[in-house]
């Protein structure tokens, strides 16, 4: 069972988290985590989704939320709980292990990435991603690993040096079923065809297989 917990706090853009749920080829259980953050009992779960918001990382209005947040990172890595973050998921995590985010500007869009064959959880994935972010990774946590870069973030993708601990600033839940949902969303001139992001979910559900084996 893979835990998938939302962190939007918008309740019209709460599309994107049931997509996860949807997407994983796995049993996986939904949570708005917003709405009730209470820890997890990670003995009930095979790995933990955190999805992306519309809210900041570093903006004390959520403290109520990100700061329990933050706490299940943690615990995720000290217990060995394989954990993905997501867009506002990996700026998370990142902060959560002393990392800095920072605003930088709005994108709803495909971009390119170059990512390093070192990501099992990138390993399939097109370079070319869908995102909707506008805050950054700018320095990332020490404990994580960068593994894929774009030409305007050094910090797009993550591993844990040695938990099972994976973060993505891209959406790899977000394909053509949903872009005609609240976002903004401009293709720039690309296609849905030209990317495989979805393999980030098989790959991360894989991850969770191992560890109930």
């Amino acid at each position: 069972m893979i835990l998938v917990l939302d962190l939007e706090i918008t309740p019209d853009y709460r599309y994107l988290g049931p997509e996860i749920a949807r997407l994983l080829p796995a049993e996986t259980e939904y949570r708005v985590f917003v709405d009730d953050p209470a820890l997890p009992d990670l003995d009930a779960y095979d790995g933990i989704v955190l999805s992306g918001s519309t809210a900041t990382v570093f903006d004390d209005e959520y403290a109520a939320w990100v700061e329990p947040a933050e706490r299940l990172v943690r615990r995720c890595r000290d217990r060995s709980v394989p954990l993905l973050g997501i867009c506002f998921g990996h700026q998370l995590a990142h902060q959560a292990l002393g990392g800095t985010v920072e605003t930088d500007r709005r994108r709803a869009t495909f971009v390119e990435m170059t990512a390093d064959e070192s990501d099992e959880v990138l390993a399939g994935v097109e370079p070319i991603v869908p995102v909707l972010h506008a805050d950054l990774v700018v320095e990332p946590a020490d404990e994580l690993v960068t593994t894929a870069r774009t030409d305007y973030n050094d910090h797009f993708c993550s591993r844990h040096d040695d938990a099972p601990l994976w973060t993505v600033q891209f959406h790899p839940e977000f394909t053509e079923r949903v872009e005609d949902r609240p976002s903004d969303w401009d293709r720039g001139g690309r296609t849905f065809a030209e990317s495989t992001a979805t393999r980030v979910l098989e790959n991360f559900a894989a991850r969770c297989d191992e560890r109930r084996s």
